[in-house]
């Protein structure tokens, strides 16, 4: 629930990528979950002890209608994952933000470091008439959630 006392709904959301929003469908891959190692303690069978690790995160995956070519974003894509290591893969912060009715952020998340691993386009039918949709996959460092009093503060 936001301050109001409502619930969140997850249609309403907006990405913003090098200061510019980005229009997308379907967003997934906000996780984040800690890896455990498993101790085996000599002379003891009944159980194994469970340690904590290292924290992963899944790859942010973002989808939309097929834009024309020269968006920034399948530009980037283009940099990072055509050019091979003949240049460094320049790493940007990209946030998500779940908006309230008015409009404006309640919840948001902002995802450190991040560049493309992925692009990919729907399959074309010739029988069909639906919507091309890309698909951009990012990986990134680590992601952070605010609030809306913090979003307030740090953004705006």
């Amino acid at each position: 629930m936001d301050n109001s006392g409502n619930y969140q709904v997850g249609f309403y959301f907006r990405l913003s990528f090098q200061g510019q929003d980005a229009a997308f469908q379907d967003v997934s891959g906000i996780s984040r979950e800690l890896q455990l190692e498993e101790i085996v303690c000599g002379g003891e069978n009944r159980f194994k002890y469970k340690l904590p690790g290292v924290a992963s995160s899944q790859n942010l995956v973002l989808k939309r209608a097929i834009l024309p070519p020269g968006s920034q974003l399948v530009n980037w894509c283009s940099l990072c994952i055509d050019q091979g290591f003949g240049l460094a893969i320049q790493t940007h912060d990209v946030m998500l933000s779940l908006l309230n009715a008015k409009g404006e952020p309640s919840i948001s998340w902002t995802f450190h470091n991040a560049y493309p691993v992925k692009y990919a386009v729907s399959e074309l039918h010739a029988m069909e008439n639906q919507i091309v949709i890309e698909s951009v996959e990012l990986a990134y460092t680590f992601f952070e959630i605010s609030t809306d009093e913090s979003i307030n503060r740090l953004f705006i």
